[in-house]
């Protein structure tokens, strides 16, 4: 492929890629005003889906500059099956970060919420202070501060208290 014609399709590559940015920006700020959520939780969230967009760019570089798909396929196989292996060690790291972007967009859980979990073995009350990546912070009656991991939270029910 020519020289020039490549320069051009990065160029429009990183245009889509700044638009999909912004757009997404919006909506997610949108949502998080809409819902009342903390900034720094629209912070994981944006980072998450840039992670996607930063892939899907550098994929679409490597077929721009015409690397060959035989050389890139090992390469990209040795890289996954190291990740993959290590996502699988880490497995409950990555369900609370997809728990995390669900509580965001579709939980009524809010900061300042009055909850009780209920569960069999540990039935917390608290209000709850923050939510992160990986937890909800909870401070119980007892003035206990409480983590709560995301995938549990979305596990298990929660009663909302007033």
């Amino acid at each position: 492929m020519e020289l020039k014609i490549q320069i051009a399709l990065i160029a429009a590559a990183f245009v889509i890629l700044i638009t999909l940015m912004g757009i997404t920006k919006k909506i997610t700020r949108k949502v998080s005003l809409v819902k009342s959520l903390e900034p720094h939780r629209r912070k994981v969230v944006l980072n998450s889906f840039f992670f996607g967009y930063y892939v899907l760019f550098f994929t679409a570089i490597i077929i721009i500059l015409g690397i060959e798909l035989k050389e890139l396929s090992v390469f990209l196989s040795s890289i996954l099956a190291v990740i993959g292996i290590a996502f699988f060690a880490q497995w409950s790291l990555l369900s609370n970060i997809t728990a995390s972007i669900i509580i965001f967009f579709y939980h009524p859980l809010k900061i300042g919420d009055k909850v009780r979990i209920l569960d069999k073995e540990f039935d917390f009350v608290g209000k709850v202070t923050d939510i992160t990546g990986f937890y909800v912070m909870m401070m119980t009656e007892e003035n206990q501060k409480i983590t709560i991991p995301n995938s549990l939270v979305l596990q298990k029910g929660i009663e909302f208290l007033k």
